[in-house]
């Protein structure tokens, strides 16, 4: 699979930031496998619904209107309480996945080259740090295996909290010019 948004980089700059999310892997593959274990959870305690089918019908609501909207369309679809929500959400943070996540095939073979050619690389993604760190736990490196512990994690919802303007703080940690950077989203 690849990311039809990142086409080959150039090697004109010093920093290469990259968002997680549907830049280095399809988010869906991370929240298609919440919805299953959440499926399974929710059949496990109340009995009412099967895994799978709870979990088919959150990813086809995922699919055609959104993350936003999958709880509660299954919340009316199958009767889930407003309680179970907050599980739901433990999950999305913790969710210990049963297959790895894959990193897009361009995206993995752009990384190489980056690395290879000596080129400092950060990861600087939105929403809960927690997910997101869950996230890289469960991506599987593959070839980059040997750079992956080269690669700095930055929270942008971390850092406009703290009030730190994002660019000019990432060229600074790099001690590199912000046009030296590039920040893939």
């Amino acid at each position: 699979m690849e990311n039809k948004n990142i086409g080959e980089i150039a090697l004109d700059k010093e920093v290469y930031a990259f968002e997680l999310d549907d830049v280095l892997f399809p988010k869906q593959d991370y929240l298609l496998q919440v919805y299953y274990l959440f499926g399974s959870f929710y059949e496990f305690t109340e009995g009412t619904v099967k895994a799978n089918d709870l979990a088919n019908f959150m990813k086809k609501v995922y699919l055609y209107h959104g993350e936003e909207k999958a709880f509660d369309a299954a919340k009316e679809v199958f009767g889930i309480e407003e309680k179970y929500r907050e599980n739901l959400e433990r999950l999305k943070a913790n969710a210990q996945l049963p297959l790895r996540l894959e990193l897009f095939t361009n995206v993995k073979a752009e990384l190489n080259k980056l690395f290879e050619a000596n080129k400092q690389v950060a990861i600087l993604t939105e929403g809960n740090p927690v997910e997101q760190l869950n996230k890289l736990k469960f991506i599987d490196w593959d070839i980059l295996t040997p750079y992956k512990e080269q690669i700095k994690i930055y929270f942008v919802d971390e850092l406009l909290h703290q009030k730190i303007d994002i660019i000019p703080y990432l060229a600074q940690e790099f001690s590199v010019l912000e046009d030296s950077m590039l920040v893939l989203d």
